[in-house]
C-alpha cells in the first residue's frame, strides 16, 4: 500500500462504504447557485473547449483551473462546490468543460479523453495570457485527475502551474477498465455507456445536420455502436481508433497516468480513497513511483469523488476544505521561499 500523509478526514458514519460516498453528492445534493462567466476557447485544430469562469477577478490572488471527470461538466457539483469555496479566498477560477460536454457536441470527430493533455495545455496557455503572472493552479478530478497527472510529468520541471492536485485517479486505466465490471460497480458501468454512446450519436446526427461530411465519415467508420457494453469495447472500438491509438490496450498504456507521476515536479497533492469503487487497491501508486514533492493522501473511506463528513442534516464535503487549504498552503510557502 502507498504511503499517505495525514489529515482530518472522517467519513460520515451514516454513509458506510464505498458506494453511498460515491453516489450521496450526485443524487441527493442541492447544487450550488453560481453566476458564472462562461468563455469559449477555439483550439488549435479548430474544435472549441467552454471555460466556465468564477469568483474575484484580482490580479494578486491565484487562479484556479478545475477539471471533471467522465460524463461530468462544469456543472458537476463537485465543481460548482469547490468554485464557491475558491471564491470564498477571493480566488478566481476556471472550470474546464472538456470537448463536446458544455451541453453543446463538439465539432470534431475527436473527443475528450483520458490521455487528452494536449487539451490542457492549450487551456493552461490561454489563463497565462490572459492572466500574465498570476500565480496558476490546477485541481483534477477522476478521468480530470488522470490528464492532469499526465500533463504534470509530461512538462516535469517546466510546468507552468505552482501546484496541483488530483482526486479519485483512475491511476491504471486498464485495471480500472476491469475494476468497474465487477459487482455493483456495473451500475456505474451502465450509466457511463450509455452517456458515451450517446455522446458520440449526438455528435453524428450534428455533422450529418450541419453537412460537416469529413467529420461524420470519421465516426461512420467507427461501425455500428451495437453491442458495447464495457470500458473494454468502447475504448476499443471507438477510443482507440479516433485518437491514433492501436488498440484499447495500447491507449491504457499510454495514458494511465501512474506511468507520468516520477517526473512530476510541482507541488502535488493525491487524495484517494481505498474503498473507491472504481479503483483497485493494488492500482494505487507506490512511494517509489511518486515525484519528489507529491503527497499521498490515502483514506479507508470516501468512495469516488465522495468525502462526506458530518450529519445527515448538515453534510461536509471534505475536498472542498482540503483542496483550497491544501493549495493556499502551497502558494504561500512558495510565495515566502520556503
Amino acid at each position: 500500500m502507498a504511503p499517505h500523509s495525514v489529515s482530518r478526514f472522517r467519513p460520515a458514519r451514516w454513509l458506510p462504504g464505498g458506494h453511498l460516498q460515491t453516489l450521496f453528492s450526485p443524487l441527493l445534493r442541492r447544487p450550488p447557485q453560481l453566476q458564472r462567466q462562461r468563455e469559449r476557447l477555439t483550439l488549435a485544430d479548430g474544435d472549441f473547449i467552454d471555460l466556465d469562469w468564477f469568483g474575484p477577478d484580482n490580479p494578486e490572488h491565484p487562479c484556479v483551473i478545475l477539471l471533471h471527470g467522465l460524463t461530468g461538466s462544469s456543472s458537476s457539483l463537485y465543481i460548482l462546490g469547490q468554485q464557491r469555496q475558491l471564491a470564498a479566498l477571493g480566488w478566481r477560477s476556471a472550470a474546464v468543460n472538456w470537448r463536446g460536454c458544455s451541453g453543446e457536441p463538439n465539432h470534431s470527430a475527436r473527443a475528450y479523453h483520458s490521455g487528452a493533455s494536449d487539451d490542457l495545455a492549450e487551456v493552461v496557455n490561454h489563463v497565462l495570457l490572459r492572466y500574465p503572472g498570476r500565480t496558476l493552479a490546477a485541481a483534477g478530478y477522476s478521468l480530470g485527475g488522470n490528464v492532469l497527472l499526465k500533463y504534470l510529468g509530461e512538462c516535469a520541471d517546466q510546468c507552468p502551474l505552482q501546484a496541483a492536485v488530483a482526486v479519485s485517479v483512475p491511476f491504471r486505466l486498464d485495471e480500472c477498465a476491469d475494476r468497474i465490471s465487477e459487482g455493483f460497480s456495473r451500475v456505474y458501468q451502465s450509466r457511463f455507456m450509455r452517456d458515451m454512446l450517446a455522446y458520440v450519436s449526438n455528435k453524428k446526427r450534428l455533422f450529418q445536420h450541419q453537412g460537416w461530411h469529413s467529420e461524420h465519415a470519421r465516426l461512420d467508420a467507427l461501425g455500428s455502436m451495437e453491442g458495447m457494453d464495457t470500458f473494454w469495447d468502447f475504448d476499443g472500438r471507438v477510443t482507440a481508433p479516433l485518437h491514433g491509438y492501436a488498440s484499447a490496450q495500447d491507449y491504457y498504456r499510454r495514458c494511465s497516468s501512474r506511468y507520468f507521476l516520477g517526473a512530476i515536479q510541482v507541488p502535488c497533492l493525491l487524495i484517494q480513497a481505498h474503498n473507491d469503487p472504481f479503483v483497485y487497491p493494488h492500482s494505487l501508486p507506490q512511494l517509489s513511483e511518486l515525484g519528489p514533492r507529491t503527497e499521498f493522501e490515502l483514506h479507508q473511506g470516501g468512495g469516488h469523488v465522495g468525502f462526506i463528513e458530518g450529519p445527515p442534516w448538515r453534510p461536509r464535503y471534505y475536498l472542498e476544505r482540503r483542496i483550497p487549504a491544501w493549495l493556499q498552503h502551497q502558494l504561500q510557502s512558495a510565495a515566502s521561499g520556503e
